[in-house]
């Protein structure tokens, strides 16, 4: 395993992090408690020491399986969470009221859940879980942020930016008030590297990459035929003809890289996100074993060649299939 600083806190973690939604259980087909923690121990074992979770994952059902595991690592485990919007909209509507959204007392409420799910007594970093930068100009989340830092309760404070709108985050990232961003980029959503990127180098804030699999498209199992059960997630972002529409991008991306790259689509996929500098730690979502061990041999591999990097800038692909 690799590591690299988290922006200006200095901590250094995995190049590889846990993103810990899928073992929420709520909106995620498949997969048990009893797997989830096997799998949180085997990460443990090759040097994984991130977590990303968050309140609303399975209404702190993910915060309290995370509590229960980083206890007995063999290592320090720096743990990432998220105060979810008070309105429950994801992501932010343009223009919310924060005092819908995240006022001070429910900032400060939320973080004693989650410490108290964590099994903690402080957070290593705190997330808002969605973002509007209309908000710059209002001082209660700063507040309840750097109150939640004085009295020990948080280290660090970030933000998790809007589905495919890394430009909102463009001001607080210069503010100096935040120490990391997550935002989603893969091979598909390249965008954060245009103005985001250059700014939180300039900036030295931390960057979390989150969706590198585009929710399972950039892992090359989805067919046009694919079912997801219940009400997982997935059934709704794939809905309609956008299982076929992956399909032919997907295509077009193996095609392309024309075996030149060794390994899995995953992990070529993985190897994307940490071949930029900018970002910290890319975050998939591991709910099994075998997920963890091929996840967390990315690093090992190191970032793609310069030469794939070009050719895969034209696989960038701009939608929205949260809306």
């Amino acid at each position: 395993m690799k590591y690299r600083k988290l922006g200006k806190t200095g901590i250094e973690i995995s190049e590889i992090g846990y993103g810990a939604w899928g073992i929420g259980g709520k909106q995620w087909q498949g997969g048990t408690d009893d797997e989830s923690i096997r799998a949180l121990h085997r990460a443990f074992e090759l040097g994984l020491n991130f977590i990303d979770t968050a309140l609303a994952y399975g209404e702190g059902h993910s915060e309290r399986l995370v509590g229960t595991v980083v206890k007995d690592a063999p290592h320090r485990v720096f743990v990432a969470t998220k105060v979810p919007p008070k309105n429950q909209v994801w992501p932010a509507a343009p223009g919310s009221p924060l005092e819908d959204v995240f006022p001070y007392d429910y900032i400060v409420a939320s973080t004693e859940e989650s410490l108290r799910n964590l099994k903690t007594e402080t957070i290593d970093l705190q997330q808002l879980h969605v973002w509007d930068p209309g908000w710059m100009r209002r001082d209660e989340w700063k507040r309840a942020l750097e109150d939640l830092r004085k009295a020990g309760k948080i280290r660090f404070a970030g933000i998790s930016i809007n589905d495919h709108q890394p430009d909102s985050a463009l001001e607080v990232v210069a503010s100096g008030l935040i120490d990391s961003v997550q935002v989603i980029y893969n091979i598909f959503d390249q965008s954060p590297g245009r103005n985001l990127f250059p700014a939180v180098m300039k900036h030295n804030v931390g960057v979390l990459a989150r969706v590198p699999l585009d929710e399972g498209s950039l892992t090359g199992t989805i067919t046009a035929d694919t079912v997801f059960e219940g009400d997982e997630f997935r059934a709704s972002y794939f809905r309609g003809d956008r299982r076929q529409q992956v399909v032919e991008h997907v295509e077009a991306l193996k095609a392309d890289l024309g075996g030149e790259v060794p390994g899995t689509l995953p992990e070529a996929a993985l190897r994307f996100c940490i071949s930029h500098p900018a970002v910290s730690s890319v975050i998939p979502g591991m709910r099994r074993v075998k997920t963890v061990e091929s996840s967390l041999s990315v690093p090992d591999i190191g970032p793609l060649d310069q030469s794939i990097l070009e050719r895969l800038k034209k696989h960038e692909w701009k939608k929205n299939f949260y809306s």
